[in-house]
């Protein structure tokens, strides 16, 4: 999973949208909880970010492969607290949940933890298929490198920043 912090406001704006459409919860100030909903998905995505430097720098420093990199990161990011790649949605689902019961910004809340975390995983999933659509569509236009040569690496990287830019999701 991965959240970008040209979706973050979209998002944070789907799951105010989604709770109180539903009357899941009240709200005493709409644009200060996306505000705090923001700030959350913020956070995730900076501590997201260190966690992959640091793990470029040790590759970097062990010269190891990218091949590796999934690895490093998994070790770094437990080093760190931060949840692996598979326990992601999970624990930014989590932390928005708590924010908002501790949010001056929600009045009340109505609904029960599993109606809620239902709803914000299905905006928060949402958003972040994304990364396996672009993925999709990065190969697409790659397809005639070969996966895992340094070539095709290089390629794929500008060929996503150049998509990035163009889908307005950039980091």
């Amino acid at each position: 999973m991965r959240l970008y912090n040209g979706k973050v406001p979209a998002m944070a704006e789907d799951i105010v949208r989604s709770l109180t459409r539903d009357e899941d919860i009240e709200v005493e100030d709409e644009a200060e909880l996306r505000l705090d909903l923001e700030a959350v998905m913020k956070e995730f995505i900076r501590r997201d970010r260190q966690v992959l430097e640091e793990a470029k720098t040790r590759m970097e420093q062990r010269g190891l492969s990218y091949s590796v990199l999934g690895k490093m990161k998994a070790q770094v990011a437990k080093e760190r607290g931060f949840p692996p790649n598979d326990e992601q949605l999970p624990y930014i689902v989590g932390q928005l949940l708590e924010m908002l019961f501790h949010s001056n910004n929600v009045a009340e809340i109505f609904a029960d933890d599993p109606v809620l975390r239902k709803k914000i995983t299905h905006v928060v999933r949402e958003h972040s298929d994304l990364e396996s659509e672009l993925d999709k569509e990065v190969r697409s236009k790659i397809k005639n490198l070969q996966e895992g040569t340094q070539n095709f690496e290089v390629e794929y990287a500008k060929v996503l920043e150049r998509m990035k830019r163009q889908k307005r999701l950039d980091d």
